[in-house]
């Protein structure tokens, strides 16, 4: 029985997209004012997300369900990875703990992969879709804000197994839309997304700190800066 999901899941979500694009750490970043010590831990936090996720999706790979959705050439742990070794060293997973919303995010994809298998789909759609929807947006916009060179600390934005993005994103489509699922499950599916994108809030939330004071130090300093030149340059009163 095909319910649509895809569309039910998409129109059932905009609220919470809005929510989430308006949340400070998100606004800024979009404007490209990125700071380097809030988002390295925001992929350390994306890190221990994906890992419980694909574990999920891994172990339940066969389930009637989970299996339609699986695709494992979407998996961002290794890139993840690839990026913390940049940002943190080779010794990263000794530095490492999820966030306090990271780890109530990890524990409700693992409660849901235990409980209700079928509610992983909306897990799997609000991270993947939306990582292959703007992640070369979100790339560059990182590579220039930190001042990075190409490939450094943006693996996780890189879809290398994909050729075609948009493609992709209809087959994706296509496979939640012949989920063999009735349209009380199709709802459960779209309230988890919307449970997904306020977990997804609430760690951007927890870095808005983090990124206000080194804003706010940013801009100590340049005052800092432009009134030591001035004092310097201007003639001495008599």
């Amino acid at each position: 029985m095909s319910v649509n999901l895809a569309t039910q899941l998409r129109e059932g979500t905009k609220t919470s997209h809005t929510m989430a694009e308006n949340v400070g750490f998100v606004r800024c970043f979009l404007r490209g004012v990125v700071e380097k010590t809030s988002y390295r831990k925001l992929v350390a936090n994306l890190y221990f997300v994906y890992s419980a996720m694909e574990e999920e999706l891994d172990r339940l790979q066969n389930h009637p369900v989970v299996s339609q959705i699986y695709f494992p050439l979407l998996h961002r742990k290794a890139a993840l990875e690839k990026d913390l070794q940049f940002y943190f060293g080779t010794d990263w997973k000794a530095k490492l703990k999820p966030s306090k919303a990271a780890q109530s995010y990890v524990d409700r994809i693992h409660q849901v992969g235990q409980e209700s298998p079928e509610l992983l789909v909306a897990h799997s759609y609000t991270r993947y879709l939306g990582d292959l929807s703007g992640g070369q947006i979100l790339k560059k916009i990182a590579v220039n804000a930190m001042n990075l060179n190409e490939g450094e600390g943006t693996a996780f934005y890189e879809f290398e197994a994909i050729d075609d993005e948009k493609a992709f994103k209809t087959k994706y489509r296509a496979a939640m839309n012949d989920l063999p699922i009735d349209q009380a499950m199709a709802d459960r599916i779209v309230a988890e997304a919307n449970e997904a994108f306020g977990r997804n809030m609430e760690m951007f939330q927890e870095l808005e700190g983090n990124l206000v004071k080194a804003i706010g130090v940013m801009l100590f300093n340049s005052l800092t800066r432009r009134r030591s030149k001035g004092s310097t340059m201007a003639p001495s009163a008599s």
